[in-house]
């Protein structure tokens, strides 16, 4: 995807990899700095074929070719190479403030159509602050689309809400071309990159993740945390229009 190789191209790719840990819920992996990705949950097949073909010797290879994992067809190795890119990215805390990529959406989009890509905890909020909501999803629950509907609904949206795992299941430039040119556009989760360069693709925030405390972050996606569960981090979100 054009959107990862301009990300990576960005990157200072001398430093080695320190370490990788694949919880059940997040990804993280630290280099320079610790970063995260939601860890995917579509393994079938994994007894025919691997889903990390070099499981366990990963933290030998060259941050240059764990980037390069982003664009793997396995969501496991796209999420560490997600994660490895997460931690190669310089956040400049004073480019962003600390605010809740629910509550920027949920501001943003009062009396207006919301269209959110990911099941997301603050959705109720948002049905009651917006004046239609349509949340699409690969695994539709109660009230959700299926992603068959992206096509129909984005368009349609005055605020979009794209999940980071976009990036993994690499859907995200094809939800971005979705999107109109006047609609305001949020990516969202531990997997979104806090890279100015989601700027030149429409986007109009991110609302990410920095770790500030890399061995607890790791110790608890070891452990098996969730993301509302992570300590050692600070929840960022970077707008366009704040001087970039």
């Amino acid at each position: 995807m054009r959107i990862l190789d301009d990300l990576i191209s960005t990157l200072d790719l001398a430093v080695k990899v320190r370490d990788i840990r694949v919880g059940p819920f997040q990804t993280a992996v630290l280099t320079r700095n610790c970063g995260l990705a939601a860890t995917p949950h579509d393994h079938a097949g994994h007894q025919e074929q691997a889903p990390v073909k070099e499981a366990g010797t990963l933290v030998e290879r060259d941050v240059a070719d764990l980037v390069q994992l982003a664009s793997s067809a396995s969501p496991l190795e796209a999420a560490i190479g997600m994660a490895t890119i997460n931690s190669l990215l310089e956040v400049g805390e004073r480019r962003c403030a600390e605010v809740n990529g629910g509550d920027l959406i949920a501001e943003r989009g009062k009396g207006k159509k919301i269209a959110v890509i990911g099941h997301f905890p603050f959705v109720p909020r948002l049905r009651q602050a917006a004046k239609e909501v349509w949340v699409i999803e690969r695994h539709p629950r109660e009230g959700d689309v299926g992603e068959e509907q992206a096509e129909h609904l984005v368009p349609q949206a005055d605020v979009v809400g794209i999940t980071g795992t976009a990036f993994i299941n690499h859907t995200i430039e094809n939800l971005l071309a979705l999107c109109r040119r006047d609609a305001y556009v949020v990516v969202l989760g531990a997997t979104a990159p806090l890279s100015p360069v989601l700027f030149d693709y429409g986007v109009d925030a991110i609302s990410g993740t920095k770790v500030i405390e890399p061995q607890v972050v790791l110790r608890h996606v070891g452990q098996g945390a969730t993301f509302r569960q992570l300590r050692g981090t600070l929840r960022l979100t970077m707008e366009k229009e704040n001087g970039w």
